[in-house]
């Protein structure tokens, strides 16, 4: 079903027309503004997240302004109102750049955040000079937001039809934030591509995103395993387990399976972060509940090589470091863990990257969605759409005071649990 309705997302890596858009875009704004903020939530602001946490500095907004090679970068996701003040006093909104993600307009946090940010820059620099400084990045057509940067005159880049929003980070939601950071996005979009090449192979041992859903479903459905640790050994990769928790419960976990039967599917992501968890989550893991798949991240080589110097005599019970280095010392921690996991009897599974490059977490990007998507497959559920959020997100609007809620807003606020403290809202 490759390109067709929901499937989209997998001719993403083809929009190279699109990506070179976006550089140039970047390339000119890099060198215009101090700052960038990125106003999203889910799927709009993890991949881009993930990506530049991966590809750039780790403390990248510490730098100096020729260093960083771009803007100091921002997000605003959660309605937060002391991180949303503290990003707004932090900026320089005379030379900021507000990049909002939503594909409606009408997502609460997003839209919150955005009216308190916007509203900051038009009193900072008035409503003429702050059109040029807000990107959307918005449905091509319609919505809320659609409408507002239409009347507004802001720039705009599309969140393209019939694509979740967890599946977009290989569209302008994830490229330009990545591209203004300076990350090379036909790098990741090439990277995609390659997966996706390699992963059309009917044959299981050599398609690794098959392989993957398949382990899973069958770890979770016919051994109790329900809940999926991805446990990277690389504090870059950290957040490519967030990205990927939102892809995996929001897609697999699901009431209904495609027949109309309830099933109650899903197997609960778990993020961890190798060597640091090994000192939190791992007791558990080898002896509490036998309840997980564990897969591992490994890096080939790292991009930094940094000597373990000897230790002093009078520390000799360090001497096993000499002639070591950090990224070795990193690696063998993983491999320990493995092994001790295995001897405990704890299913777990290792992916391994030959180095942490723009190829690379395309490569990542594609691999754990057509994971999921296949994972769906064999869950026999509808890997697409979130009925499930919906609900909460209507009591959210209706304690707000949205326009035709209600009835829902009387209903939630007469309720008399001792623990409703919706019953005070405004």
């Amino acid at each position: 079903e490759h390109g067709s309705g929901v499937q989209r997302w997998q001719d993403l890596p083809d929009d190279i027309a699109l990506a070179n858009e976006i550089a140039a875009f970047a390339d000119d704004a890099r060198t215009r503004f101090t700052d960038f903020i990125l106003i999203g939530i889910g799927g709009s602001s993890l991949g881009a997240i993930a990506t530049i946490q991966a590809l750039t500095h780790p403390f990248r907004n510490l730098l100096s302004p020729e260093r960083r090679n771009g803007p100091r970068f921002f997000v605003l996701d959660n309605p937060d109102p002391e991180k949303v003040a503290a990003t707004l006093d932090t900026v320089n909104l005379d030379t900021t750049l507000i990049n909002v993600v939503s594909k409606s307009g009408q997502t609460a946090e997003t839209a919150a955040n955005f009216l308190v940010a916007r509203d900051a820059l038009i009193n900072a620099i008035g409503r003429d000079k702050a059109r040029e400084q807000i990107v959307a990045t918005t449905d091509p057509e319609e919505g809320l937001l659609r409408q507002l940067a239409d009347q507004e005159g802001y720039r705009t880049f599309p969140v393209p039809p019939g694509v979740d929003g967890r599946q977009t980070v290989l569209s302008a939601v994830g490229l330009l934030p990545a591209a203004l950071a300076g990350v090379d996005i036909l790098g990741l979009l090439s990277g995609a591509a390659a997966m996706r090449e390699r992963a059309t192979s009917a044959d299981l041992r050599d398609n690794p995103a098959y392989l993957l859903a398949a382990l899973s479903v069958l770890a979770d459905t016919r051994h109790g395993k329900s809940m999926l640790v991805t446990m990277p050994y690389a504090d870059g990769l950290f957040g490519l387990s967030d990205w990927f928790r939102q892809l995996w419960a929001e897609s697999l976990g699901k009431r209904l399976s495609m027949d109309g039967e309830i099933v109650h599917a899903g197997q609960t992501p778990i993020k961890a972060l190798g060597a640091i968890d090994q000192h939190s989550q791992i007791q558990l893991y080898t002896e509490g509940p036998n309840d997980k798949l564990i897969q591992l991240i490994a890096v080939g080589a790292y991009r930094e090589s940094v000597a373990i110097p000897d230790p002093p005599e009078s520390m000799p019970e360090l001497s096993y470091f000499s002639g070591g280095e950090l990224g070795q010392l990193l690696d063998r921690e993983r491999t320990a863990t493995a092994w001790a996991l295995t001897q405990a009897g704890r299913p777990n599974l290792t992916i391994t990257t030959p180095t942490i490059d723009a190829f690379a977490m395309g490569e990542f990007f594609y691999l754990h969605q057509l994971q999921t998507v296949m994972a769906g497959a064999l869950y026999r559920i509808n890997p697409f759409g979130q009925p499930g959020v919906e609900a909460g997100k209507n009591a959210t609007y209706a304690l707000m005071g949205r326009k035709g809620y209600e009835d829902l807003r009387e209903e939630l606020t007469s309720r008399n649990d001792d623990d409703a403290t919706y019953r005070n809202a405004p």
